[in-house]
């Protein structure tokens, strides 16, 4: 279909409606690869329409999250880099519904803009496509809004949710979980999409960006910046494929609040996580943030994943078989502690 739909009047007040059109056609070709069984329409309609195949699930339950890339959407404009971010925002949902042990089945994005370009939406979309691909979700609609007055023209934020599915006999709640059962980590890719607005200010990102992009030796010759920018990583199928072999007692995506918060919310009352504290690998960029903001370790591991993404909880007797399903699946995963009873919800040692 061609559209004719143009408007001088609100071009003149910041809103180009035809940029709009220009960008849904640039797109097409990242959502295409998105596409799975379920999809029942072309992206253009007034909802994105999906087909559910419950086959072999006694009772299907719906399972959903939504979240954004939060301030880490700045690092982005600043390196004019827009075709990773997108990764960021479908990992902070899918991550979230694998933890209920539920496989994602479509995502939706929202994009607001001081001005619509294009090239630089398609490319946004790119990373939520990749994103889609490395989840296994269909990317089957979304919007992108134009709010020239509300944000500068440069300026834009992105977020979006995601729907999955679980079977309710199979829904993880935690209520599983024994003293002694062992907690396995899954290492993180970098800071992932969270915290950013400390490390905008412990690297005074606003007033001195120039310093992001020096090549550092304890980041591997990379820069902050670049660094930083690293996507966060999506635990989908690798979490599938361990759901399929072994009893799973709880998953905590670990995301705003780092350690101290999220662990606890695959723990049931009167439960507590006894982490190792030398058996975590803590990435070097979390050891520089610390150093360059003087910030104390409570308040890292309680910010951010510190180079753990994700953590499971499984029975003793089940872990090594556990690793080696991960493992084999491309994740560095490693037992980092225990249950044990208490109510301190997450202690170190």
């Amino acid at each position: 279909m061609t559209m004719k739909s143009k408007s001088d009047s609100y071009a003149a007040a910041g809103v180009d409606i035809t940029a709009g059109y220009k960008a849904v056609e640039l797109m097409k070709k990242h959502i295409a690869r998105t596409k799975n069984a379920g999809c029942l329409d072309d992206v253009g309609g007034f909802g994105g329409c999906f087909g559910l195949d419950v086959a072999g699930i006694e009772e299907p339950v719906l399972v959903s999250g939504t979240d954004g890339c939060g301030t880490k959407v700045k690092m982005a404009i600043l390196m004019d880099k827009h075709d990773t971010i997108g990764i960021d925002a479908v990992a902070m949902c899918v991550n979230d519904i694998i933890c209920c042990g539920a496989k994602p089945l479509f995502f939706l994005d929202y994009i607001a803009c001081g001005k619509n370009v294009p090239e630089k939406i398609a490319a946004i979309v790119s990373g939520v496509a990749e994103g889609c691909v490395q989840s296994g979700a269909a990317l089957i609609g979304g919007e992108t809004a134009e709010h020239p007055g509300m944000m500068p023209t440069e300026d834009y934020d992105l977020a979006g949710f995601a729907v999955g599915i679980v079977d309710k006999k199979k829904i993880l709640d935690n209520t599983k979980t024994e003293e002694g059962d062992v907690v396995i980590a899954l290492a993180s890719s970098g800071v992932h999409s969270n915290g950013f607005s400390l490390v905008r200010k412990v690297f005074d990102i606003d007033n001195n960006p120039d310093t992001l992009y020096v090549p550092r030796e304890e980041l591997g010759g990379k820069s902050v910046a670049e660094t930083l920018l690293t996507p966060t990583k999506i635990y989908v199928k690798s979490v599938l494929a361990l759901l399929k072999e072994v009893d799973v007692k709880g998953i905590s995506h670990i995301t705003g609040g780092g350690f101290y918060e999220n662990i606890p919310r695959a723990l049931p009352k009167g439960m507590s996580a006894k982490i190792k504290r030398d058996a975590v690998k803590v990435l070097p960029i979390f050891d520089l943030i610390a150093r360059t903001g003087n910030i104390p370790e409570r308040d890292m591991f309680n910010t951010y994943n510190m180079g753990v993404g994700m953590s499971i909880t499984v029975a003793k007797s089940d872990v090594d078989k556990a690793i080696e399903i991960l493992k084999s699946n491309g994740e560095d995963a490693y037992v980092i502690g225990e249950i044990i009873k208490s109510d301190d919800g997450v202690v170190f040692c």
